[in-house]
């Protein structure tokens, strides 16, 4: 819906570690590895649905877990960094942010009321950010 732009899926060219991705997941999904050629499969992907598949069939970097919060931290930073989707984010005001979905992901959002919502935790902390600018 009208909010689609907040989720990593929406498609938005952003430039992380030197290269150029179509999508938040994109460049996400390739960050879980550090094999070149799986970072380059995963960035000519079409879809984010496919990197995300991707992403789960490449060889994990070691340190994936202790990391994940702050590369998805400055992949959001990115996301939102330009316009207009800087002037979307900050259009949200103070309303909780909650990465809703229906597939189970209890770490970066809530399903059936449940989960840690640090998707929704980040796209707030950079709101905060923008705002205090």
């Amino acid at each position: 819906g009208e909010n689609r732009f907040l989720s990593n899926f929406y498609t938005t060219p952003i430039v992380y570690d030197g290269h150029e991705y179509r999508s938040t997941e994109h460049a996400y999904q390739a960050a879980k590895t550090l094999d070149a050629s799986w970072k380059r499969k995963i960035r000519e992907a079409e879809k984010a649905s496919e990197t995300k598949k991707l992403g789960n069939q490449a060889p994990m970097r070691s340190d994936w877990n202790e990391v994940r919060i702050e590369v998805m931290t400055d992949l959001v930073r990115i996301k939102f960094s330009k316009s207009p989707l800087k002037e979307k984010l900050l259009m949200t005001g103070d309303v909780e942010l909650i990465e809703g979905n229906h597939w189970g992901d209890v770490f970066w959002g809530v399903c059936k009321g449940k989960g840690e919502n640090h998707l929704g935790k980040i796209l707030m902390r950079i709101r905060s950010e923008l705002n205090s600018k």
